[in-house]
């Protein structure tokens, strides 16, 4: 059977649960009822004349021949993806708007100058902002629905460019009722054995880690919660009924403990600071990008001069 007489949805639905290993969480993950889901992937069997899901009470699990058809499927959806996602950066350029990606707190409230300057400057180009999730692999992908985005720096991806706009030092987040709440501050020691937040799998291995102090312990901590968080919502919803703690950047501590009055943020000492950067596609730079990038790189040289 051609690739064309698939219909895109069953391609997309199938790898989706592919990647989950179940069928709930890649129904939740595509926004689409579970028998509806189940029902495309029978239906993708049926006109393949395959079986590709072994079913089993913990989800699902590929066939050799479901392995086989994953790797071109997966292929297949990407391009796909990267083609229209490529279409929509240029059309958006020809609009004048940039799709402009964030994590956690909204850059006009952690960083709101910078911004201020930038639209004073450049009135004719529109922002439109679009919160992502946490990163994944590789970076490319994750950045494919935006033009650029600010986040701690993601993991390095030939086909990504970055600029690291500002360092700032890590807090440590934690609910009120936790032990260790109403600091003034803590000791990255005091912090290494505690019970983290735990991630999803499909979360960039060295960025989920970076925010339970991977980088200081030599690896992941002995205790995670059973959380699988994906965005920084599942984070803080995680906080607010666990003795359990993540890490941030001081300016995203800021906005929560201003907003959330259940969650503590605590200065963390001798923590590496967190790499707050302004990244995007290579092959999505366009004119309205460029002038972004510069405009920021711009502004860090200020700063770096004491301007």
């Amino acid at each position: 059977m051609p690739l064309m007489s698939f219909k895109r949805g069953q391609l997309e639905y199938f790898v989706e649960v592919a990647r989950e290993g179940q069928m709930t969480r890649a129904a939740k993950r595509l926004h689409i009822a579970q028998p509806a889901l189940s029902q495309a992937i029978a239906q993708l069997e049926s006109e393949l004349g395959l079986k590709l899901l072994e079913r089993h009470a913990r989800g699902v699990t590929l066939t050799p021949a479901g392995e086989a058809f994953y790797e071109k499927a997966r292929l297949a959806v990407a391009a796909t993806d990267d083609a229209i996602q490529t279409a929509r950066s240029l059309a958006r350029s020809q609009q004048g708007t940039i799709e402009f990606g964030f994590l956690g707190a909204p850059p006009g409230l952690d960083s709101p100058r910078q911004l201020r300057e930038f639209t004073e400057a450049f009135p004719d180009i529109d922002i439109r902002y679009r919160e992502l999730p946490f990163p994944t692999a590789p970076t490319g992908a994750w950045l494919a629905e935006v033009d650029v985005a600010v986040c701690h720096q993601p993991a390095p991806d030939p086909a990504v460019w970055s600029h690291v706009l500002r360092r700032e030092p890590r807090m440590a987040l934690l609910s009120r009722r936790h032990p260790l709440a109403g600091a003034a501050e803590l000791e990255l020691e005091e912090v290494l054995g505690e019970v983290f937040i735990g991630m999803h799998p499909a979360v960039e291995g060295r960025w989920a880690g970076f925010w339970s102090l991977d980088d200081h312990r030599g690896g992941p901590p002995e205790r995670l919660t059973t959380d699988e968080a994906s965005n920084p919502q599942e984070v803080l919803a995680a906080l607010s009924v666990r003795k359990a703690l993540t890490t941030v950047p001081s300016s995203v501590a800021a906005v929560v403990a201003n907003v959330l009055s259940e969650i503590d943020a605590i200065p963390l000492r001798c923590a590496m600071p967190a790499q707050i950067s302004l990244v995007g596609r290579i092959d999505r730079r366009t004119p309205l990008v460029a002038a972004m990038f510069d405009f920021a790189r711009g502004l860090s040289e200020q700063a770096a001069a004491g301007v």
